[in-house]
């Protein structure tokens, strides 16, 4: 296929192009695939004062460095969109909205994360023409207009507080009793300073209003169960994430019931030769820094899979000796007894057969792949295609009557 790779990332934002920097450091051939501008939800953030080495920068500027250190290293970018793919083979394969299909032997899934809709009336009617989820990219439009805020953690105070420099005054909707907010405190002290920002508090909000533009929003009281309308221009909302893992729901990756993908310290899912990293993933921390980091271990686990994967393809399926691949338990007593039992049967027989050792604790992809339950189990290939199985047992003789037949 002219579409292979070593490694293909799916995702552009501060996870995948930390991992496409480590693939193409590692001499790997690399593809980064992303369906919108490279830095994902990050471009959209004006200020960030927490990412190490930057006292100050825009998302955009560090998402720009990002990917021009991955560019150092002969990273391919691909602006297009995943629509399924198919895990269930060595080489993983990957089908986009242009029609395109690619190959890879590891693949790491970097999507991230988009707005969580409410999907109250007028919502989604009106997205674009009041209705918004970014302030950097639309608080412009609403220069001296009236704005409502829906949300109270850190992303809704604080886009609350820069739409401010634009709207005439900005209502912010929350769940909560008078005075609790869910961001930091020092938003919201920022926050009640702010002469722009007005609060209604025990509330939700249950209609977006309007024709072909937003004219108001209508309010409901926790408390009283009464619904009040508010006038108003535009609607920002700021109500949580949900990952954007939509086109894996017939891929095989395990997923939580919100769609995150559980993995391990080694970012690995449950697919082999498949990772997941950076705000796709069920994590505590969702900052660039720790999508950064996750990026890092999953291109480094990715790159020795593919050195694994790349040796047992050389040394066994291509072997011009037979093979005998034992897999074996390092734990087990009577396992590791019989892995010496087989290595000296076979130089009894002259180094007839070419002898490769699995540990099942560390390779239970392979083992599941070879249909292997338990240790100490061995099958005889020859040029890759299985001969047979052997019956492991502590008994020289027998063991040596079945490599002889």
């Amino acid at each position: 296929m002219n579409n292979a790779y070593d490694l293909i990332v799916i995702g552009g934002g501060p996870a995948g192009l930390t991992a496409s920097i480590y693939g193409g450091r590692a001499k790997l051939k690399t593809l980064v695939i992303n369906k919108g501008t490279m830095g994902g939800l990050v471009n959209t953030t004006r200020e960030i004062v927490n990412y190490p080495g930057y006292g100050q920068i825009s998302g955009e500027a560090l998402m720009k460095d990002f990917k021009k250190h991955a560019e150092l290293f002969d990273v391919e970018f691909l602006r297009d969109e995943v629509i399924s793919t198919d895990f269930s083979q060595q080489d993983k394969i990957i089908h986009t909205k242009k029609g395109k299909i690619y190959s890879a032997k590891a693949v790491i899934i970097g999507c991230g994360s988009e707005p969580r809709l409410l999907n109250i009336p007028g919502e989604i009617r009106l997205r674009g023409s009041g209705v918004a989820y970014c302030a950097t990219c639309d608080a412009e439009f609403f220069e001296g207009e009236d704005v409502v805020v829906v949300g109270s953690g850190d992303q809704a105070i604080e886009e609350g507080m820069y739409i401010t420099k634009f709207a005439r005054k900005v209502t912010v909707i929350v769940l909560h009793d008078e005075g609790t907010l869910d961001c930091n405190k020092l938003s919201a002290e920022r926050a009640f300073q702010n002469e722009k920002m007005e609060f209604v508090w025990n509330s939700t909000i249950e209609e977006v209003l309007g024709q072909n533009n937003v004219e108001g929003v209508k309010i409901k009281n926790l408390k009283t169960g009464s619904s009040t309308e508010l006038a108003c221009q535009g609607v920002f909302f700021f109500v949580g994430m949900v990952p954007s893992t939509r086109f894996l729901k017939e891929s095989g990756i395990e997923m939580d019931k919100r769609g995150y993908i559980p993995v391990n310290e080694l970012m690995e899912t449950n697919l082999e030769g498949v990772y997941a990293a950076g705000d796709n993933r069920i994590k505590y921390l969702r900052q660039i820094v720790s999508a950064a980091g996750d990026g890092a271990t999953a291109a480094v686990a990715a790159e020795r899979y593919i050195e694994e994967l790349n040796a047992f393809n050389r040394n066994v399926l291509q072997s011009e000796k037979k093979v005998l691949l034992l897999f074996f338990n390092a734990l087990d007593t009577e396992s590791l007894e019989f892995s010496t039992l087989l290595e000296e049967v076979n130089q009894d027989l002259s180094g007839l057969y070419k002898v490769v050792k699995v540990d099942m604790a560390t390779k239970k992809n392979l083992a599941k792949n070879y249909g292997i339950e338990k240790a100490s189990s061995v099958v005889l290939l020859d040029k890759g295609q299985e001969v047979k199985r052997l019956v492991c047992s502590i008994d020289k003789e027998n063991l040596k009557s079945q490599l002889n037949s």
